[in-house]
């Protein structure tokens, strides 16, 4: 009972802030990062009238900070000890879940003062270890909210009591499963070319796994896999071109749950259905991302809240 005490005392630490910032060039590193081509000028030409930030791009602040430099990938994951929270091993985590709320469309340039605010909103231990969920806000300088993240971690292996035990405070909100009885309303194919985890990397996750084949050899991936946020950028690059239009104002919300990894090169298809209303005017999208290379779900319980277009581009 003690130990599902302290463990309940993880849900609800707030973390420090962490700052943050970007510029033109990051956001255009993290377009062709996430699969961006030449004919998608909003995302790849700084004097397009329409340059824009893709919708998902805040997801990869939390590592990038405000450097403009490489990091060290263990320095960037550290962080203070939380009260309640066992040690943890990196090499035995993965991400699990990831969601990005836009609230405000970003500047095409940060400046100072930006941060993102941080807390624990959820702890679930199981037999196979334990999921963390942390909420993430991206805040102005003048404290406004531009984006809201929830992302979970599976820790493999980790115990606190050995038993079953949930707190959960807060989380994204969860959609409706793909519809079985019937076709894809849209459909998105890509490949990934070989070097996608390489440039990917340029936008602050210098995790060695993603470059070095030997780590991932070590870890029984086979060799280097994509990262899962590049993954996550190639399909909401398919839903908010076949849904809103290439509107990069298009999308309001965006998660997924991350269910086996993509090694780059791999041909990916991005599967929508368009499943009722969502908030605010927005149409509600359920989606999965298969890997076509050896057809296994890579992204499930997709759920995007899309302003839809009537002549979205396929």
């Amino acid at each position: 009972m003690a130990a599902a005490a302290e463990l309940s005392k993880v849900v609800g630490t707030v973390l420090p802030d962490k700052p943050v910032a970007w510029n033109k060039r990051d956001l255009l590193t993290y377009a062709v990062g996430v699969g961006a081509k030449n004919n998608e000028f909003p995302f790849i030409y700084e004097l397009d009238p329409s340059f824009s930030a893709l919708p998902t791009y805040p997801v990869v602040l939390s590592l990038k900070g405000s450097g403009q430099d490489v990091n060290n990938f263990a320095e960037a994951l550290k962080g203070r000890p939380v009260e309640g929270l066992p040690k943890l091993d990196p090499n035995r985590v993965v991400h699990a879940t990831q969601s990005i709320e836009i609230v405000k469309q970003l500047p095409l340039v940060s400046g100072e003062g930006w941060k993102l605010t941080s807390r624990y909103t959820g702890i679930v231990e199981n037999k196979s270890g334990l999921i963390l969920t942390v909420e993430n806000q991206l805040v102005d300088p003048n404290g406004e909210v531009y984006a809201r993240l929830y992302s979970s971690s599976f820790n493999l292996g980790a115990k606190v009591t050995g038993d079953k035990f949930a707190k959960i405070i807060a989380g994204p909100p969860q959609g409706k499963p793909v519809p079985k009885d019937r076709a894809p309303d849209y459909v998105v194919e890509e490949e990934t070319s070989p070097e996608q985890a390489i440039v990917f990397r340029l936008s602050g996750d210098y995790n060695p796994l993603h470059i070095d084949p030997r780590i991932g050899k070590a870890a029984g991936f086979g060799g280097v896999i994509l990262h899962g946020l590049s993954t996550f950028g190639f399909a909401g690059r398919a839903v908010l071109n076949a849904v809103g239009g290439g509107d990069p104002a298009s999308v309001k919300f965006f998660g997924v749950r991350f269910t086996a990894p993509v090694k780059p090169g791999d041909k990916l298809q991005t599967n929508m259905w368009e499943v009722g209303a969502g908030p605010n005017g927005t149409t509600e999208v359920a989606f999965e991302t298969k890997n076509l290379t050896n057809g296994k779900v890579v992204l499930g319980s997709g759920l995007a809240y899309v302003l839809k277009k009537d002549k979205a581009k396929l």
